[in-house]
C-alpha cells in the first residue's frame, strides 16, 4: 500500500477515488504542519497539495516521496528542480480552475461596477443612500483581455453576452480563432488606452514580471478598471500607486498576492476591492481538480502515463544543445515575421539522428513563440496549446537523400497586420556543442552562432552596400564581430548579417535601413 498525504482541505473525492482503487492509504490533515507531517511519515509515496509550500528541506526530509501532484495549474509553490534532484515527480491539473477564475473576473466587474460592497454595508446599517451608489453597465464598454490562454478565452465567452467590445493582446493566437471569439487583437498600449476595464490573464516569469507598468497604467482612461486575478508579480506596484494618484477614478480589482497568508497586504491602500485569492475558490473547481489530481497520481503508477509532469529530465540520446536550437531558430522565425503578425501554421523538418526526438522538440518551439509557456510540458500538452490558439502544427517528412546531419528546420506561416499571409524558414544545426544557425529563408550556408546581438538587412544585390552598413554602425560606436552576406541569385537579393559587440537601437536600424533602402530590417539578441 503506497500511502499518500494531503496536507489541504482538498475535496474528499481525490481520498475516495485513491482508497477505492485499493493500493493506497490516504492521510487527509487539513491545516497541518507539513514539514512535521512529512518527517514524522518518511515513508509517504505521494503528496497532493494546493498552495502549500514544498521547499528543499521538506523533500530531503521525506525519502520515500516519488510524487507530488498540485491540485491547480500553479507549482511555483514547489521546489521542483530540488524535486527532480531527488527523484520526485511532480505534476498539475491544468484547466481544472479555469472557468472558476473566469467567473470571478465577471463577479469582479460587476460588484465594482454597481457598488455591491459597500451598498451591502450601509443597508445593513439601516441607511438609504441609493444617489450614493450610482453605478455603471458592463453593456457598450471596451473590455481589454490580456492573455488568450484557456482563462483569457474563457473571460471573453462569458463577456459576450453583455455585448462588449473585446480588446485582446496575445502574440501568440491566431487572428483566426481571436475573431472566432469576438476578440479583435491588438498592442498592449493600444489596449490600456482604449478599454474601459482590463483584465490580467498572464502568467508571472522572466518575461512578464512587472510588465504592468507606468507607460500602460498612465494611459488608462479616467474610471477605467484593472483587474488582476492572475498573478501579483506581474503589475508593477508602485506604478499603479502613482498612476492612482494622477488618475484618482482609476479602480483597481485584486485576487492575488505575492504570498498568500494572514498579514497586511501591501496593496491594500490601492486596492478598490481585495480577495484572499479566491479565484479556484469553488466546489465545482475544488471536485474536479481534486478528481484529477487523484487520477494522474493512479494513471502515473498504474500505467506509467507522466504526461502532467511538469519537471522531466531530457531522455537519454539527447544533447540539450538540440532543445535550445529549436527554440533559438522559433525565435529567430518570429523576429522574421515582425511583432504584428499571429501565427497559424508551424512545421517542422527534422533529419538525421534527431529525428526520434521530435516529440520533445515542440515544446522550446512553442516556448519561443510564447514567453508565457512552460517549457516543462510535453508534445501532448503542447499540441492542445497550439490548437487551442489557433495554430496548426506538422511534423513534415524530410527527404533523406540530402544526407543533412542531426539538424532542425522550421518553417511558421502568419497573419499579417495586413491579413496577408507571411512565411520564415530557418534551420539549424549543432556541430561539436555549438549551435548554428545554416540557413535564414533562402539564404543558404550561413553556418553563424546565434550568439550575442545582431542586425540583420535584405536589399537589392548591388556593390558598396555592406560597407555603407559597416560605417554607420562604426559611427554609431559599434564593433561588428562576425559578418555574413550571401546573395540570392533568383530574386537578386543580398542578406547582411552581422553580430555586434552591443545591440543596436531600433532609431539605428531604421537610420541603416533609409540608407540603404533595404527590404527588410532586423534586430535581435540572443
Amino acid at each position: 500500500m503506497k500511502k499518500v498525504i494531503i496536507p489541504t482541505a482538498l475535496d474528499s473525492i481525490a481520498k475516495d477515488t485513491l482508497e477505492k482503487h485499493g493500493g493506497y492509504v490516504v492521510i487527509q490533515l487539513p491545516k497541518c504542519d507539513l514539514a512535521q507531517v512529512l518527517r514524522d511519515n518518511p515513508d509517504t509515496h505521494a503528496l497532493i497539495v494546493r498552495s502549500e509550500k514544498v521547499d528543499a528541506a521538506m523533500l530531503d526530509s521525506c525519502p520515500g516521496l516519488k510524487v507530488i501532484v498540485r491540485a491547480g495549474a500553479g507549482y511555483n509553490t514547489i521546489d521542483i528542480r530540488h524535486a527532480r534532484k531527488n527523484g520526485i515527480d511532480v505534476m498539475n491539473t491544468p484547466g481544472a480552475n479555469s472557468n472558476a477564475v473566469a467567473e470571478e473576473v465577471i463577479a469582479l466587474l460587476l460588484a465594482d461596477a454597481r457598488h455591491l460592497v459597500p451598498a451591502d454595508a450601509s443597508c445593513r446599517a439601516g441607511k438609504w443612500e441609493k444617489s450614493s451608489f450610482m453605478g455603471r453597465e458592463l453593456s457598450g464598454k471596451t473590455i481589454g483581455i490580456v492573455g488568450l490562454g484557456h482563462i483569457g478565452q474563457l473571460v471573453a465567452k462569458r463577456l459576450a453576452g453583455f455585448e462588449v467590445k473585446l480588446l485582446g493582446y496575445d502574440p501568440f493566437i491566431s487572428a483566426d480563432k481571436a475573431q472566432s471569439l469576438g476578440v479583435t487583437l491588438t498592442t498592449l498600449p493600444e489596449l490600456f488606452a482604449a478599454a474601459d476595464a482590463v483584465t490580467l490573464h498572464l502568467p508571472e516569469n522572466d518575461e512578464t514580471r512587472g510588465m504592468i507598468g507606468t507607460s500602460l497604467l498612465g494611459a488608462m482612461k479616467p474610471g477605467a478598471t484593472l483587474v488582476n486575478c492572475a498573478r501579483a508579480g506581474i503589475l508593477d506596484e508602485a506604478a499603479l500607486r502613482a498612476a492612482k494618484a494622477a488618475n484618482p477614478t482609476l479602480r483597481f480589482l485584486n485576487d492575488v498576492y505575492a504570498k498568500d497568508a494572514e498579514g497586511p497586504k501591501s496593496i491594500a491602500d490601492v486596492a478598490d476591492i481585495m480577495l484572499p485569492h479566491l479565484g479556484a475558490s469553488t466546489h465545482e473547481s475544488n471536485h474536479k481538480a481534486a478528481l484529477l489530481a487523484a487520477q494522474e497520481l493512479i494513471d502515473r503508477d498504474d500505467k506509467g502515463i507522466t504526461s502532467a509532469v511538469v519537471n522531466r529530465d531530457i531522455p537519454a540520446g539527447l544533447d540539450p544543445a538540440f532543445a535550445r536550437l529549436a527554440n533559438i531558430v522559433a525565435r529567430l522565425c518570429r523576429v522574421l515575421l515582425g511583432e504584428a503578425a499571429s501565427p497559424r501554421l508551424v512545421e517542422a523538418r527534422i533529419y538525421g539522428e534527431l529525428k526520434p526526438f521530435s516529440d520533445w522538440l515542440l515544446t522550446p518551439v512553442a516556448a519561443a513563440l510564447a514567453p508565457d509557456y512552460d517549457t516543462s510540458l510535453d508534445r501532448r500538452h503542447t499540441l492542445a496549446f497550439l490548437a487551442e490558439k489557433g495554430i496548426d502544427y506538422l511534423d513534415r517528412p524530410v527527404d533523406e537523400t540530402k544526407k543533412y546531419t542531426s539538424s532542425f528546420t522550421l518553417d511558421i506561416t502568419a497573419n499579417t497586420a495586413a491579413r496577408t499571409l507571411a512565411k520564415a524558414s530557418v534551420r539549424g544545426t549543432v556541430e561539436e556543442g555549438n549551435l548554428l544557425i545554416s540557413r535564414i529563408n533562402d539564404f543558404d550556408k550561413l553556418y553563424v552562432e546565434p550568439s550575442g546581438p545582431f542586425v540583420a538587412f535584405t536589399y537589392d544585390d548591388r556593390p558598396g552596400v555592406l560597407g555603407r552598413i559597416a560605417a554607420t554602425l562604426a559611427e554609431a560606436g559599434h564593433n561588428i564581430e562576425d559578418v555574413r552576406n550571401p546573395h540570392s541569385p533568383s530574386d537578386n537579393t543580398s542578406l547582411a548579417l552581422l553580430k555586434l559587440d552591443k545591440p543596436a537601437s531600433d532609431e539605428l536600424v531604421a537610420k541603416i535601413a533609409a540608407l540603404i533602402s533595404s527590404r527588410h530590417a532586423l534586430h535581435i539578441v540572443f
